[in-house]
């Protein structure tokens, strides 16, 4: 009786053994391993969630807001920085040095007057480098530069009249790109623009989604302010 089930087992083994052989010949032990490593982390969900940098207008003094923005999506355990826009070189070095470490993240940036103008020479600087920015969000830049190709997600929040304009991209954008007035609230001026809850709660939302999409490439899904728009098209506040 043992030595007829050490046999049957033996059988099964070799014949295990050899359909693995088999299938490795015809699809080359390489891509069955990459197979097997994409499919093990697509079941444990191992994409790494976004990096998130936020840049303060002139001497840091009225962009408090952010802080605030940075607080909740820490407690959502995603990564979050504040910073003043004087840092954005260092910042985009600092990028360059993680991916080049395999430390590849989506990448999200988010500026408020000057610092929203910092966002976009951060972005400007990363697309040199082949970077992609999944997100790129600017409350009230002054005199900004257009989005580069490389921004897959921008919303532009500005006053029209007031401070800021609609946003424009360079050729070869391929992403989409919202440009949201809010002139006709009130309660919303250039210097408490990124205090505005409602503002705040669509960014963390943005950014929250973007942390559940597991190809961690689009980002959100839209708000109802700027859904189904085409690229650069303005939606009124």
């Amino acid at each position: 009786m043992v030595e007829q089930a050490q046999y049957e087992f033996s059988n099964v083994k070799r014949r295990r053994l050899g359909a693995g052989r088999r299938i490795g010949a015809r699809l080359g032990w390489g891509r069955i391993a990459l197979v097997m490593a994409v499919a093990l982390l697509w079941s444990h969900g191992a994409f790494a969630a976004p990096r998130v940098l936020l840049l303060r207008g002139w001497f840091g003094l009225f962009s408090t807001g952010l802080d605030g923005i940075a607080d909740e999506l820490k407690a959502k355990g995603i990564d979050a920085e504040v910073a003043g826009h004087l840092v954005w070189e260092t910042a985009v070095d600092d990028i360059l040095r993680d991916r080049a470490a395999g430390k590849i993240a989506p990448i999200v940036l988010i500026g408020h007057s000057q610092g929203a103008n910092n966002v976009i020479d951060m972005a400007r600087a990363l697309q040199k480098r082949s970077v992609r920015v999944d997100l790129l969000v600017t409350l009230a830049p002054f005199m900004q530069d257009p989005i580069p190709a490389n921004v897959v997600r921008a919303i532009n929040y500005y006053q029209s009249p007031g401070w800021g304009a609609p946003l424009s991209t360079d050729v070869g954008f391929h992403g989409k790109l919202s440009n949201v007035d809010v002139s006709n609230d009130w309660t919303i001026t250039h210097v408490s623009i990124d205090k505005s809850q409602r503002i705040r709660d669509e960014i963390v939302r943005e950014i929250d989604a973007l942390a559940h999409t597991k190809e961690g490439a689009v980002g959100a899904a839209d708000t109802a302010l700027s859904r189904n728009r085409p690229a650069g098209e303005s939606v009124p506040r």
